[in-house]
């Protein structure tokens, strides 16, 4: 409050220099500079008897237009606009004042004392902000750092503040290094700048040099001393993300990025919205485009239903089926604590969407006939089910009742209350399952296509796709959690390579498959390529501050049972077909075998045989009957 106090008597003080000095400047050059003219005498001395309410007039215009209060430092056209405008209008008072004391003065001495007051009152605040930029950018490298009282050396400034490379000269590099560089506590200084346009090599944006492209990154940080790296390129693709992460890594340097053009949409570029580089953004892939009109035709004003609504395809199915303006949104899950947490975000985010949870098991016929009475929904999607692979291998029973069992009753039920479209969410590993899960995924597959043929008039259909980043239970929150305790990281096998796409990528595909989705299909999602397991581990390591093997050791662990080197997105004898969106593809239906026909053919009676037997089947007898029903499934333990 001092300090502002102080700002604003010194920029008074200044301006009473200013008004005065204009109007005796303004005098002098109306009567060609000679004191000694008796007008010059005379119209001077009517100014000395009227100049401290003078003074006081234009003071006060100038405080109406708010130029005590504006930050110089950051001064611009907008301020310049403000100075000549309220310079303007004190002129015109002043003007009046004189016209009414009947003491006039020359208008051309008011005109001319008007223009002085725009430069010089405009002239001690722009010169604030110039001297300031002079004073931080170049005075503090010679002599000292600008916020500190005492005078301090060189060597001692410099190393108090940590060298910045700014990778990309665009618009964004631009205002973080312009940022910074206006900052009050300059704890930051650009030394260099990288980026792969040639034309730019060798250019400055605001005095600090471009010195190079990507490939020099290592290289310049050496030469430049550079503690930390900001990656300022919104509009560059992953590929592109991925190579300027993979020469940053090379250095010893912190690195932070800008978030895409899609998360700073109608916000400013600002050092506020930089983060930490995460595996994400070298995972993650470009912004999915949608048929808005086919979704929206699907889901608005529909009662949508969502099984297994707690988890991580679930939950961030109804965030996106929310945008869409449902009727109503009813989440279905067993666990009430994600559930729970899902609810309240909803109310928070989207309180306009009727929103509600119901408590249940899939596994249950008449509680999801209940829920299918009360809330009458038009739209399913089917998330609920088991999904590690290691613990349903270990608990076959549970994975049957509930990926196969819980399929077969949810849709049994839709079919029955007529729903208009029903989507199961399967996996890549129900192609050639070489594990209880993948089996289970592929029976729920079949009883969709099946209930398709026999429907009276409900779509059904699946969609497969690979892993899902940072959901409940993957690879990269268990990598993460073993590099906070210190590592190892344990990977299965150094070949192993898994197909990877973001939650929300996976979930807007998904939706977008409801709306093409004719009967009987199985929708495979474009996973890109492969990604094996041990570069991931690497890759999250070294972003981590770490290297691999010094600071944190990768063990292989060997592969867990049920577990393949390579997932696969389709099956031997099924083709492929394109889609109208190029990220979408269908698998052609393959015929299921006998006892899989005579399973759905027993209808109700066969879900409560199996649900009998299972009581008392032993687990290697429950994969063994898996097997007479998906013949691809390869047990491997």
């Amino acid at each position: 409050m001092k300090k502002k106090l102080e700002r604003i008597a010194l920029l008074l003080l200044l301006d009473i220099v200013a008004i005065n000095v204009s109007f005796l400047i303004a005098l002098l050059l109306r009567f060609e500079i000679d004191p000694h003219n008796s007008e010059f005498q005379r119209f001077l001395s009517i100014y000395a008897g009227t100049f401290v309410i003078v003074t006081l007039i234009q003071l006060a215009v100038f405080y109406v237009f708010d130029l005590y209060n504006s930050l110089w430092k950051y001064a611009s056209t907008i301020e310049m606009v403000k100075i000549v405008s309220a310079a303007s209008f004190a002129s015109a008072a002043t003007t009046a004042y004189f016209a009414i004391s009947a003491n006039m003065l020359p208008r051309s001495v008011l005109i001319i004392a008007c223009l002085l007051d725009m430069f010089f009152v405009g002239g001690v605040r722009f010169s604030y902000r110039a001297f300031r930029g002079l004073y931080k950018r170049t005075l503090p490298s010679v002599f000292f750092k600008s916020n500190r009282d005492a005078i301090k050396p060189d060597f001692i400034g410099k190393s108090e503040r940590k060298r910045i490379m700014v990778v990309g000269a665009g618009d964004a590099g631009a205002s973080i290094i312009k940022e910074i560089q206006a900052s009050e506590d300059r704890e930051q200084n650009v030394v260099v700048v990288i980026d792969d346009d040639p034309q730019k090599l060798r250019r400055k944006i605001h005095g600090v040099s471009i010195s190079g492209a990507v490939n020099d990154i290592n290289e310049l940080a050496l030469k430049y001393r550079v503690d930390e790296i900001i990656i300022a390129i919104p509009s560059a693709d992953r590929a592109a993300i991925q190579k300027i992460v993979q020469e940053c890594s090379k250095t010893k340097c912190k690195v932070k990025i800008l978030p895409g053009l899609s998360d700073l949409i109608n916000e400013k570029v600002s050092v506020s919205k930089l983060r930490e580089v995460d595996i994400l953004d070298l995972l993650g892939r470009d912004t999915v485009v949608l048929d808005i009109e086919g979704v929206s035709n699907y889901l608005e004003n529909k009662v949508v239903l969502v099984t297994g609504g707690g988890g991580s395809i679930g939950s961030e199915l109804c965030r996106q089926i929310a945008k869409y303006r449902p009727q109503k949104l009813v989440a279905l899950d067993i666990y009430e604590n994600s559930v729970f947490s899902l609810e309240q975000e909803m109310r928070l985010l989207y309180p306009d969407i009727d929103f509600e949870v119901a408590i249940a098991s899939v596994r249950n016929p008449s509680r999801i006939r209940d829920i299918f009475e009360k809330y009458k929904p038009q739209v399913v999607f089917h998330a609920a089910a088991h999904k590690h692979v290691p613990l349903m291998e270990n608990n076959p029973k549970e994975a049957v009742l509930n990926n196969l069992l819980g399929t077969k009753t949810v849709s049994d039920v839709a079919d029955a209350f007529g729903v208009e479209r029903f989507v199961l969410i399967s996996t890549d590993k129900a192609v050639n399952p070489t594990n209880v899960m993948g089996a289970t995924k592929r029976a729920a597959e079949f009883i969709i296509q099946d209930k398709s043929k026999h429907s009276s008039g409900s779509i059904f259909s699946a969609v497969r796709f690979g892993n899902v980043l940072d959901s409940n239970g993957s690879v990269i929150p268990t990598f993460k959690k073993q590099i906070e305790l210190g590592g190892p990281v344990t990977v299965t096998h150094p070949e192993i390579t898994r197909y990877f796409m973001t939650i929300p990528e996976a979930t807007q595909l998904v939706i977008q498959t409801g709306a093409m989705a004719l009967g009987g299909e199985i929708f495979i999602l474009d996973m890109g390529q492969p990604v094996k397991i041990i570069d991931l581990a690497r890759n999250m390591i070294e972003l981590s501050g770490y290297k691999p093997g010094v600071d944190i050791d990768i063990k292989i662990i060997g592969l867990r049972p049920g577990e393949k080197l390579y997932e696969e997105l389709l099956m031997a004898e099924e083709g492929i077909m394109e889609t109208r969106h190029r990220k979408i593809f269908i698998g052609q239906p393959t015929p299921m075998n006998e006892a899989m026909q005579e399973f759905l053919k027993a209808d109700g009676r066969g879900v409560e045989e199996l649900n009998r037997s299972l009581l008392i089947m032993k687990d290697e007898e429950v994969k063994d009957w898996l097997v007479t029903i998906i013949p691809t499934f390869t047990k491997t333990c």
